[in-house]
């Protein structure tokens, strides 16, 4: 291959990426302007204009209307092309599924919860699910459907589509959730886990400046997803976020799921609160009973649910010093006990710098129980997204016209 074939081929690589991310942006409906997608993605404008006027010639952005400035013209609204397409999605859980519809710029819609039976296996549990989905599907238009996504409570390797090593999932390890998700829709489908789409749900409603936060679902397991530079952050091999498995003090003798003994998650999780309960001889048998127990005061309950809070507000601190976020938000369902939130709030401005908490926002995510299910659509659409990206990259997105590239340059911001 020439040195001019590997520039272009770089080049087409680089303006790909650029245009991905600011579909991104539109779609969770963090940016709607030219001028907002230079601010957040630290582009020139020019580079910018020219992106998204390529966008807008492939039909992938459309413009409309203008929203008034501090200073010069109107600058013009940006939406995506298309836009009254939308994604189904669904957040699992052990015994039912959260769904709903996900619209572009992060609205929800015809949210329920259904049965749905985890333990039994992707196989059996799996139909039932989809039959749901299609429904909301046909509701809205099925030819408008763009995509499906699924909030899954277990590690999920994205680039193969797969479950993998589930603690609470029987039978679903290594199993192809997304391209049989794909094979029943005929649409992009996207599966991630629980507490990173719960991570890019919230952020995509909160303040563009909080650049940096730590999403902490709190239910049976725990969990987190980290959002580093605006973006959901991975790790290596996809397992950034697993809080639940640092070692505690407290724990030291009990078994946890890993293998190993002492994890966060045998002493702070709903699991564990299940089990000391059960030990203190109260008649609790799920985290639902917990929740009623700490609601209603009840002096066991309330000290349990605090004193998980200290554990998970420890290990939380070391992250936050490590990580030094803009914000951290509490999720699931015992953030919705005041004594818990309350201790994980004062472990972290005890154990946290002050430079470090001088600014840190501490809050229940604002979405609450409709988190996950957000940011499951928003994976679906951006997947939907990629694919139609894809298709037209060959055809100008990578390698503007010179003529289209002086006509996008004309319209600045």
């Amino acid at each position: 291959m020439s040195e001019k074939s590997v520039s272009h081929r770089r080049g087409a690589t680089g303006v790909s990426s650029l245009a991905e991310r600011v579909l991104e942006l539109l779609a969770s409906g963090q940016a709607t302007t030219r001028t907002e997608l230079a601010d957040l993605l630290g582009a020139a404008p020019s580079t910018i204009s020219l992106t998204v006027g390529q966008l807008v010639t492939h039909g992938l952005v459309a413009e409309q209307g203008t929203r008034s400035s501090t200073g010069g013209r109107p600058r013009k609204v940006l939406r995506l092309g298309g836009s009254e397409g939308f994604a189904v999605a669904a957040e699992l859980g052990g015994r039912h599924a959260h769904v709903g519809v996900v619209l572009p710029g992060g609205g929800l819609t015809d949210v329920s919860t259904v049965p749905f039976a985890t333990a039994e296996g992707p196989e059996a549990a799996l139909p039932g699910l989809a039959e749901t989905l299609q429904g909301l599907a046909e509701q809205h238009g099925r030819e408008l459907l763009k995509g499906v996504g699924l909030s899954l409570p277990g590690p999920v390797d994205v680039a193969s589509g797969v479950v993998t090593l589930p603690s609470r999932m029987p039978g679903w390890n290594r199993f192809p959730v997304q391209a049989w998700l794909e094979d029943r829709f005929g649409v992009p489908a996207a599966i991630e886990n629980d507490a990173n789409c719960m991570a890019v749900g919230e952020h995509s409603v909160r303040p563009a400046e909080r650049r940096q936060s730590i999403m902490v679902k709190m239910g049976s397991a725990i969990g987190a997803g980290v959002i580093a530079d605006g973006r959901l952050y991975r790790g290596g091999t996809g397992a950034a976020g697993e809080i639940t498995h640092v070692r505690v003090e407290a724990g030291h003798d009990i078994p946890c799921s890993c293998g190993n003994t002492g994890c966060l998650e045998t002493v702070a999780s709903g699991a564990a609160l299940v089990r000391i309960l059960r030990e203190r001889g109260l008649d609790v048998a799920t985290i639902e009973d917990v929740v009623r127990l700490a609601h209603d005061a009840d002096p066991e309950a309330t000290r349990a649910v605090r004193q998980a809070g200290r554990y998970l507000g420890m290990v939380l601190a070391a992250n936050v010093n490590f990580f030094n976020p803009d914000a951290v938000y509490l999720g699931g369902i015992l953030s919705t006990l005041e004594p818990f939130v309350a201790a994980v709030r004062s472990q972290l401005y005890e154990g946290c710098h002050p430079l470090v908490t001088q600014h840190l926002v501490i809050e229940r995510a604002s979405l609450g129980a409709d988190a996950g299910l957000v940011g499951a659509g928003q994976f679906a659409l951006q997947r939907a997204l990629a694919h139609a990206l894809q298709a037209v990259i060959g055809t100008g997105v990578a390698a503007p016209h010179p003529e289209a590239r002086h006509g996008a340059a004309r319209t600045g911001l």
